[in-house]
């Protein structure tokens, strides 16, 4: 199938299962096609269990297959997805929680990776360097996943800011660690003498060279985007800046998801407040909105039928639900650390700690992540346990998440 015929394909059944999920499930938008999606995938596998001579799966899969989920996610939709979530997340809101913001996204993404690797490797009796690379692709969160629930979660402001920044900035360093464990735990990975080195090379590189890139760029387009009063070339021009940023950040070996994201920031900030009309930055953030919704119905569906991809078996189901358990105890790690650390100088909410951990859901990155994993002996299992750990997350967390932090907000708002 050509690129176009894939593309259409996807907007139709994204299209179908969301009026699916409209009219008879009634669940939040992009859960529910997901859902619809995996039903359908379940269904086509049983009929083709029952009448092998329909080929229905094998059929399926290597049209799954061919759409190459973790390069379209990661080289494509992932900066766009980024970059509408981080134009509504205002810099304001989130330089008042900088400080967890912060240590959540370094420190609690490198102690969930060492929970949840250690724990996986005792419970798998998988090499510990290999573990570790399966818990530096589940720990961070998933921005795309995180942003498309607490928009209807309603949670306060000040626990909303938290989440949402700690979700956009955490997946790039996630990707970091990503990298390095994958050098040592891989034959013919990019390995260094020196994994300190690397590591400190590649946070350099990726890290802060991506977040100088967003931050230039935007400054350039906010610049440009002054001089002119024409909502549909200043929406253009924004469009201009997701693509050609992100592209110019892969070819220039810097973090694309982190350049995506402090461009988003910039504009959504100083970008729309100084630099655009009232009319212009209405139809900029409902463009960008739309632009959100459709991207994200299209990946969950993708999620959905990534099911033809995984190899299941009782023993990586198994270690998939243990999997799930580390992931949560991982997640409570990461969240609890950087709180306590802090509480010493300022007060946090008493649901901080439960709701952050139970609405850190994990996502589509982390798919692409154990896709994009050097075929070995260990890839099935991890690409299992990712697989089920995603689907829990968003499933079960995705609908609860929103009860749990009604019943938090009844507690007196603190910080």
């Amino acid at each position: 199938m050509t690129l176009l015929q894939i593309t259409s394909l996807l907007i139709v059944l994204a299209g179908a299962f969301g009026a699916i999920n409209y009219l008879f499930l009634k669940l939040p938008a992009s859960i529910g096609i997901l859902i619809v999606a995996l039903m359908a995938s379940l269904a086509v596998m049983g009929l083709d269990a029952l009448m092998p001579a329909l080929g229905m799966a094998d059929a399926v899969k290597t049209q799954v297959e061919s759409i190459e989920f973790s390069k379209a996610l990661l080289e494509g939709m992932l900066g766009l997805l980024l970059f509408a979530g981080a134009l509504h997340v205002k810099t304001t809101d989130l330089m008042r929680e900088w400080r967890l913001v912060f240590l959540m996204a370094t420190l609690g993404v490198a102690l969930s990776t060492v929970v949840v690797g250690v724990g996986f490797s005792w419970v798998t009796g998988m090499p510990i360097l290999v573990a570790l690379v399966f818990g530096a692709l589940i720990s961070p969160t998933d921005p795309v996943a995180v942003l498309g629930v607490l928009r209807a979660a309603d949670l306060r402001k000040s626990l909303e800011t938290k989440i949402a920044g700690e979700s956009l900035f955490n997946d790039g360093v996630g990707y970091v660690v990503f990298l390095v464990l994958i050098g040592l735990a891989f034959p013919g990975g990019e390995s260094t003498s020196s994994p300190w080195l690397g590591a400190l090379r590649l946070f350099v590189q990726e890290a802060v060279g991506g977040a100088v890139l967003g931050l230039a760029l935007g400054w350039l387009t906010f610049r440009v985007m002054r001089r002119i009063d024409d909502y549909s070339l200043e929406v253009l021009i924004t469009l201009g800046l997701a693509f050609g940023g992100y592209e110019l950040a892969v070819a220039l070996h810097v973090s694309a998801p982190i350049m995506a994201v402090c461009a988003g920031l910039l504009i959504g900030e100083v970008g729309t407040r100084h630099g655009m009309s009232e009319e212009t930055r209405n139809y900029v953030e409902a463009f960008w909105k739309l632009i959100d919704e459709i991207l994200n119905a299209v990946l969950f569906l993708m999620i959905g039928f990534e099911v033809f991809a995984v190899a299941f078996s009782l023993d990586t189901l198994l270690a998939g639900v243990l999997a799930i358990a580390l992931a949560l105890i991982g997640r409570l790690v990461a969240v609890a650390v950087p709180v306590l650390l802090l509480r010493p100088f300022r007060t946090f909410s008493p649901g901080v700690i439960p709701v952050m951990t139970w609405g850190g859901l994990k996502g589509g990155i982390s798919v692409a992540l154990a896709l994009s994993l050097p075929a070995g002996e260990w890839k099935p299992l991890i690409l299992t346990a990712t697989y089920v750990v995603v689907l829990f997350s968003i499933i079960v967390q995705g609908l609860t998440v929103a009860p749990l932090a009604r019943r938090a907000s009844r507690e007196p708002e603190l910080v």
